[in-house]
């Protein structure tokens, strides 16, 4: 029996290698001699960097880099294929996580350690970008990220922007001659699942600059800078991003990654499937299991991981079950899956649930694969 195991993370208990590591063997217990693939999985967002390192044997790379406030933060990176694709989420450079919430200031905060880890990414050879963007501290429209590329961003006295989204202002010109790399011979793919535009009200300092720590005042002010950013992205790089669906991710990063990398706002989740040749690691298999902490309707409306990786078996006439730690809205679940497990079948505290996380997806697993075989005994197909 070949089985695909293809989990996303439990977030806050088990990565996705880890996780992938329990349900395997889960299947094992039930049946010994399975022929198992784990292919851990992401969808862009926290995680993706371990989740296509581990999956595809690449490697990850240290950096030290400019953090959102300006002081130097410890980040890393992953190169695959042979060091020709790099793999980097902002977070790690630019992250929310990184600010003490008394800090917190997207009128300062600045994307500039993500355009450091492209830089080291382009400089080690690699030609293919995967970024993932989420769970910023910035509302920069990344600027910060194209000074680090080498771009300067001038004021009408053709001084250096300072950083930080409000400093945007001032922009009066933009100029691209002291960029380091040709960004036109490389493919940046950015994982991309929201499609705010980069200004106004659905734009990103009105939607996410609350959750950093913007006032309404600097709101209205940051939204007003971005426009300034936009206009001039437009006339001097000739690109318009100002409402392009995903422009305004991560405090406009979707918008700036566009604009001074060339790059193409994508789904993540098929992004990542994609890197990963879920459809050529499908082939033969008997049974895909997916899953994460939660699986509810967000799993199904917004094409998460293990949706993605749903969609894939279907279209391969493969069986897949999901199992999670929570399990919410099954009706708009099981359209998805042939099957839901979750891993708590007994009264446990959230905290017990996730320090027993490993044991309990393990026994899961097994449930599910028990099930399979009581399924197929009794199936008279089988």
């Amino acid at each position: 029996m070949r089985v695909v195991i293809a989990p996303n993370a439990f977030k806050g208990s088990l990565s996705a290698l880890e996780a992938a590591a329990a349900i395997g063997e889960g299947v094992r217990v039930a049946v010994p001699d399975a022929d198992l693939v784990l292919l851990p999985i992401a969808d862009g967002g926290d995680g993706t960097v371990d989740a296509l390192v581990a999956a595809t044997h690449g490697e990850h790379r240290g950096a030290r880099v400019r953090g959102p406030v300006g002081d130097p933060v410890e980040a890393d990176y992953g190169l695959i294929e042979a060091g020709s694709t790099a793999v980097i989420e902002m977070a790690k450079a630019a992250g929310l996580a990184l600010v003490p919430p008394e800090n917190r200031d997207p009128g300062v905060t600045t994307t500039y350690g993500v355009g450091e880890l492209l830089q080291q990414g382009y400089d080690g050879g690699a030609r293919r970008f995967i970024v993932g963007i989420g769970g910023s501290a910035t509302n920069d429209g990344g600027a910060g990220m194209a000074q680090a590329l080498g771009y300067h961003l001038l004021d009408e006295r053709g001084r250096e922007l300072p950083p930080g989204g409000l400093a945007l202002q001032k922009l009066a010109r933009i100029h691209a001659g002291g960029v380091h790399a040709n960004w036109n011979e490389a493919v940046v793919d950015v994982a991309c699942d929201v499609s705010n535009p980069l200004t106004g009200p659905n734009g990103a300092s009105v939607i996410y600059g609350p959750q950093k720590g913007a006032t309404p005042e600097m709101v209205a002010e940051l939204d007003a800078a971005l426009a300034r950013l936009a206009e001039i992205i437009r006339r001097d790089l000739g690109v318009d991003v100002e409402q392009l669906p995903g422009a305004g991710a991560a405090g406009g990063l979707g918008a700036g990654l566009v604009a001074f990398a060339g790059a193409r706002l994508r789904p993540g989740a098929e992004m990542v499937m994609e890197t990963l040749k879920l459809d050529q690691r499908l082939q033969g298999a008997d049974l895909v299991i997916t899953g994460e902490g939660r699986l509810d309707s967000q799993t199904a409306r917004f094409g998460k991981g293990p949706a993605a990786v749903a969609r894939h078996a279907r279209n391969a006439g493969i069986p897949v079950i999901a199992i999670a730690g929570t399990l919410a809205d099954e009706a708009e679940l099981r359209p998805l899956f042939d099957g839901l497990m979750a891993t708590v079948a007994e009264p446990y505290s959230l905290e017990q649930a996730i320090a027993q996380a490993r044991p309990l997806l393990v026994r899961a697993a097994t449930r599910a694969l028990r099930l399979v075989l009581t399924g197929r005994r009794r199936s008279p197909l089988a």
